[in-house]
């Protein structure tokens, strides 16, 4: 599977997910994503590589040993790697292709938001909505 960040600068491959396809509603989440939750799942390192853009990988510790890496042009956050682990959190929304899983678990939901709401009542357009110009 390939996937990108907003710009196409950075670009990347992944052979194959070492986990299920999960959101976090965490805090730190919500904030770095400026999204309601965030959705990821975990990657082995020697299932991962960068196919372009590297050198304009940034990062910031958003808590002690957790590193987010966004595109430095972009703004496009793709992986977060903590100290210790054996596995990295790829940012499922930056693949372009489909990875033949859906989400499996909401994690921190605890700081999920109150006003996130799917369902029969909430309106859907398949591009923009009424009134757009």
């Amino acid at each position: 599977m390939k996937g990108s960040c907003a710009c196409g600068r950075i670009q990347y491959e992944v052979q194959k997910l070492a986990s299920v396809i999960q959101h976090c509603s965490c805090r730190t989440c919500r904030k770095s994503h400026a999204a309601a939750f965030n959705t990821a799942a975990a990657v082995k390192p020697e299932h991962f590589k960068w196919l372009s853009g590297e050198q304009l990988l940034r990062a910031f510790e958003s808590s002690p040993g957790k590193h987010r890496y966004f595109c430095s042009h972009c703004g496009t956050h793709l992986i977060k790697r903590t100290d210790g682990r054996a596995t990295f959190a790829l940012r499922v929304a930056t693949l372009d292709d489909d990875p033949k899983q859906v989400p499996e678990i909401q994690i921190w939901a605890s700081h999920q938001v109150p006003w996130l709401h799917y369902g029969p009542e909430v309106a859907v357009y398949p591009e923009w909505g009424p009134g757009h110009k």
